[in-house]
């Protein structure tokens, strides 16, 4: 893969630090070792959404979800208690992870929740209200003052 120097984006913006981060996590993913534990992200509402990760063979005592730095992440470390067992076959991957979700401005992690195999993580995005798009009133009797003006 090329590699590209981001020094002139640095030094050119002033309050982009975040964006210039996401390229640089974005541009130096490995995208083999991203590929573990397979994972879903849907839109549950008009503000609401879910992660939901495949974590067949973890507890939910093996499991952490930690909120850092503008990013879920959620890890995984299985103890080794299987010595007594002998697999003829073992194809249910139960190797230490750590995946991270990088969350967009006012998203808010509502919770998350552990069942049948699957990991829920719920987000919601709350947008403040001085974000929030308003309809501006338009004053009619300025126009009428201009032209009341013109007139005389």
């Amino acid at each position: 893969m090329r590699s590209f120097d981001r020094a002139p984006l640095y030094r050119a913006t002033v309050g982009f630090d975040r964006m210039a981060d996401l390229m640089d996590r974005a541009l130096s993913a490995d995208s083999a070792t991203q590929s573990y534990p397979p994972y879903n992200i849907e839109k549950t509402g008009e503000d609401a959404y879910r992660i939901s990760i495949a974590v067949a063979g973890f507890s939910a005592e093996d499991l952490n979800v930690e909120l850092r730095d503008g990013a879920v992440i959620v890890s995984a470390r299985k103890a080794e208690d299987d010595d007594n067992r002998n697999f003829l076959h073992r194809g249910i991957a139960t190797r230490a992870f750590e995946r991270r979700f990088t969350l967009a401005e006012h998203i808010r992690v509502e919770g998350a929740s552990h069942q049948d195999g699957m990991l829920h993580i719920d987000l919601i995005r709350e947008v403040p209200e001085a974000l929030k798009p308003r309809k501006i009133a338009i004053d009619r009797s300025a126009d009428a003052k201009r032209v009341e003006k013109l007139d005389s």
